[in-house]
């Protein structure tokens, strides 16, 4: 039997049509590369799985957008591209190990080709894909009730700064046993990011874990695409977009800074790129609808009712936590105090609006004033609250905060603006105003004379007398002021105040002012008034 030589020359063609195609197809698969390994637990710390050593199930693992768990082996298996971060999203009752500046080890950068060449050191190239990444894990007793700092805005523009930050926060701390780690939520430093370094020396003298955020200030400015944005932030600290858990709570990091601004080409706005919200969705599948939720990242959902961040972005956010009942975000950015809220009107999906606490700054005022009892920049923000810091309390699915001052007492919650003596023929002129630093619009807050009968002050939004005092001392100096003057003031959202009373008899009088917070916590602060 002989051969049947067919020379139809569309036949022909499409023989040679169908061969490229299958090897496209085969060039595609042969192109697609993926990582695997092993999450293991590391008995003996070594940063290798000895043959006695157990790999962790159900454990997830990301390449950023996509999400997978290990198997009953601890084994995983990840598509990578020519540009990823393969990371471990940390279980409840682990921790990862830590290097030299207590940032976690749960990552591994895979950039073959390396980065752009930009301003600001980068990736080199990694080079080929290593046939295993293996993560070690250590196994560690978390309670379900702890706490975590929380730090807006160290913001540091030169060492002189980070000096600052040092002596007026990091020597503020009283670290116990409950506080399980700590967060930056961004601006870490002021856009010279060789400063990264030492501010991740002068961080780590807390002695504990911690993991940071990326700010607009954080960001590679010389590249034309978002995706860039973050090179020399993935170089220092890792992804820029991860999570973990602890106790029972799920915590998520976002960069939240869209650069260049896709609608002006210039500056940046808030925002996510759909990979970023595919990787909450992808991440989400794995997490209980019953665990509390933590959102972190830079820039505040809503600002000023301005049109800085991209509001279906927003949407799709809250559509993905439609079914968790217990939520919270963390933001900075602004460099003033507020609690914001989210219902239905703006997307919310639930009955019980979203809180977000946008945190006051540990740079407060970008470092500006006089020189306070720490002997740094007083640096009160532009609301009135003093600079300092967050503790974020978490009990089971359940959070509350607390705000500390630094430099000060922890029960300083509020601050009085009354006068230290009056006349008593002008009494009726005078108000009194309180300023409670976590305060909502929606807080009772209330003040009593002598210990008479409470009355309640009345909520106004107004910029803080107290700061603006600041302010003017700069304005109106006649001689050297030894200090960067302070921002000009903003409303405060948390200011509240009333008339004194006309029938106050000469005498030094005490006032006491006490705030109940949205948690249900009490808070007082007293001052006194001599009416001559």
């Amino acid at each position: 039997m002989g051969f049947v030589i067919i020379t139809h020359k569309r036949f022909t063609m499409k023989l040679k049509f169908l061969f490229t195609i299958g090897l496209l197809s085969i060039g595609i698969a042969q192109a697609q590369e993926f990582a695997k390994g092993v999450v293991f637990h590391d008995t003996n710390k070594n940063g290798k799985k000895d043959k006695s050593e157990v790999g962790l199930k159900s454990v997830s693992v990301s390449n950023g957008k996509d999400v997978v768990q290990t198997n009953e082996k601890g084994e995983y298996r990840l598509p990578v591209g020519s540009d990823n971060i393969i990371f471990v999203i940390k279980p409840s009752d682990y921790s990862f190990p830590l290097n030299e500046n207590n940032l976690p080890q749960y990552y591994y950068i895979y950039k073959p080709n390396g980065s752009p060449v930009l301003k600001y050191s980068v990736s080199l190239p990694t080079g080929k894909l290593p046939a295993r990444l293996d993560f070690p894990m250590y196994r560690q007793d978390e309670s379900k009730q702890f706490q975590a700092l929380v730090f807006g805005d160290p913001q540091v523009y030169n060492l002189e700064e980070l000096a600052f930050f040092k002596k007026g926060i990091i020597n503020d701390l009283n670290n116990g046993d409950s506080i399980a780690f700590g967060i930056s939520l961004g601006d870490l430093v002021g856009d010279n990011l060789d400063l990264h370094a030492p501010y991740k020396d002068v961080i780590k003298q807390i002695g504990k874990p911690w993991y940071n955020v990326m700010g607009n200030h954080d960001m590679n400015y010389d590249v034309l695409s978002d995706s860039l944005s973050d090179e020399s932030f993935e170089k220092n600290f890792g992804p820029n977009n991860y999570s973990f858990n602890y106790g029972d709570a799920h915590f998520i990091v976002l960069d939240n800074i869209i650069y260049p601004n896709p609608r002006t080409g210039k500056g940046y706005l808030g925002g996510f790129r759909k990979d970023q919200l595919d990787f909450i969705e992808n991440d989400l599948k794995f997490v209980p609808k019953d665990k509390l939720i933590v959102l972190c990242f830079h820039i505040p959902l809503k600002h000023n009712n301005s049109d800085v961040f991209r509001n279906e972005d927003r949407q799709r956010l809250f559509d993905l936590l439609a079914e968790f009942n217990h939520t919270v975000s963390m933001s900075a950015h602004t460099h003033y105090q507020q609690q914001l809220f989210y219902d239905k009107s703006e997307g919310w999906r639930q009955e019980k609006p979203h809180h977000e606490y946008n945190v006051g700054t540990t740079s407060g005022d970008w470092y500006s004033g006089l020189d306070n009892n720490q002997g740094v920049p007083q640096s009160m923000m532009r609301d009135g609250t003093p600079k300092g810091y967050a503790i974020l309390n978490v009990k089971g699915n359940q959070y509350s905060f607390d705000y500390k001052v630094a430099g000060e007492n922890q029960d300083y919650q509020i601050n009085i603006i009354a006068p230290k003596a009056v006349s008593k023929k002008h009494l009726g002129r005078y108000k009194l105003y309180a300023n409670f630093f976590m305060g909502t619009a929606n807080d009772k807050v209330k003040f009593r004379i002598d210990g008479g009968k409470w009355n309640d002050m009345k909520h106004v939004e107004i910029v803080d007398l107290a700061y603006q005092y600041e302010v003017l001392k700069f304005d109106n100096a006649i001689e050297f002021m030894d200090g960067r003057r302070p921002s000009n003031p903003v409303k405060s959202s948390h200011i509240w105040e009333i008339k004194f009373p006309n029938n106050l008899s000469q005498g030094v009088h005490n006032i006491e002012v006490e705030a109940t917070d949205m948690f249900g916590k009490t808070h007082k602060q007293n001052t006194t008034i001599n009416v001559m």
